[in-house]
């Protein structure tokens, strides 16, 4: 069902990403403004989802505390670079209901580059710089940020720093750039129309296509009518990129389907485009049973919960360039493995290290 209206007005939606975009230069710089930045645009009662261990935290000091200032303490001259910005009203029900929707999001995504000069989160410090790839989608009510859903890569900053948790990537390493055009950074209005297309473009592409899988055939969902045949699929630190749509199926969608046969992507916590672009974050966003090997964790036959972040590029009526966000350490602890304690065993306990 196409989306029907947009809520988040033309200026409502530009003073929002004004708003997400100089909050964002604020945490660039000292604790203080950081602090006085944050408490203008966070609501008091905030809700921040973060990656696996930093997981869900309430409130302002909450964020600053539990997040921020320990990411900061590890990389205390830590800047953001930012490759896309972009707004809108959600339309992520799987019913196509947008009135029981609408909820008004600014999303970004990028790096962020730094010296690692602390542990964190049990990640021994290297004093080397290293980009941190990151991912945000920030719910806007009455001017203030109520909702973030925030991803940093931790496999692919573990394997910056040398430490290899998961088996060598089936795709390429250590690519995760802006979009080619260079024109993801959306701080000008968009055209509505392009919008609105857009986005019932990605709610039909996800919900029509992804979810039309048969458990047993590649084709069943025909990917190869919503991606480009020169598609490039940026996945996270232990999948890796796919740089045409060939090397997508067979390098990611076959391996994911043999391990995830029934998955299915539920309702979103949101899903929003502007221009070309469109993004979603998924808290248990998509939902499904253990049953087949996974980057050499054999099936476990648990029920499992992916939280991830993905935005696309929209070409006509396929897309170019796809971005994915994978929380890897939320995941394979639902398998019973924890990713972090393997990053702090000796090299002998690693997957693949010699004995």
């Amino acid at each position: 069902m196409p989306a029907t209206s947009l809520p988040a007005t033309p200026v409502a939606n530009q003073a929002a990403k004004q708003a997400v975009w100089d909050w964002w230069s604020a945490l660039d710089g000292a604790d203080a403004a950081a602090a006085e930045a944050s408490r203008l645009l966070l609501h008091p009662d905030l809700v921040f989802h973060g990656h696996d261990p930093v997981n869900q935290l309430q409130g302002v000091d909450g964020f600053l505390d539990g997040f921020w200032r320990p990411l900061r303490a590890a990389f205390p001259d830590l800047q953001r670079h930012t490759h896309l910005l972009l707004g809108g009203a959600s339309h992520g029900r799987r019913d196509g209901d947008a009135s029981r929707d609408g909820r008004h999001w600014v999303s970004g995504m990028g790096l962020m580059n730094g010296r690692f000069q602390a542990d964190y989160l049990g990640i021994p410090a290297t004093g080397q710089p290293v980009s941190l790839r990151w991912g945000e989608f920030c719910r806007i009510e009455q001017g203030r940020v109520v909702e973030i859903y925030f991803l940093i890569d931790l496999v692919d900053l573990l394997q910056q720093i040398g430490i290899q948790v998961l088996p060598t990537a089936r795709g390429v390493d250590g690519i995760w750039p802006a979009p080619r055009a260079g024109d993801g950074v959306m701080l000008q209005p968009q055209d509505e129309t392009q919008t609105r297309h857009s986005l019932d473009h990605i709610w039909r592409f996800i919900y029509q296509g992804l979810n039309r899988y048969d458990q047993s055939e590649l084709r069943s969902m025909g990917m190869a009518d919503w991606f480009h045949p020169r598609v490039h699929w940026f996945g996270p630190g232990g999948i890796g990129a796919c740089l045409d749509f060939t090397a997508f199926e067979t390098l990611h969608q076959q391996p994911w389907l043999v391990a995830f046969p029934d998955r299915s992507v539920q309702d979103l916590d949101a899903l929003i485009a502007e221009g070309p672009y469109s993004g979603a974050p998924g808290w248990a966003g998509v939902l499904a049973t253990h049953s087949g090997p996974y980057l050499d964790c054999p099936a476990t036959g648990r029920r499992i919960a992916v939280n991830g972040l993905d935005w696309w590029k929209r070409e006509g009526e396929v897309y170019t360039e796809n971005w994915v966000f994978v929380d890897m350490v939320h995941l394979f602890r639902q398998f019973g493995v924890d990713l972090l304690a393997r990053a702090r065993a000796p090299a002998a306990q690693l997957p693949g290290a010699e004995p």
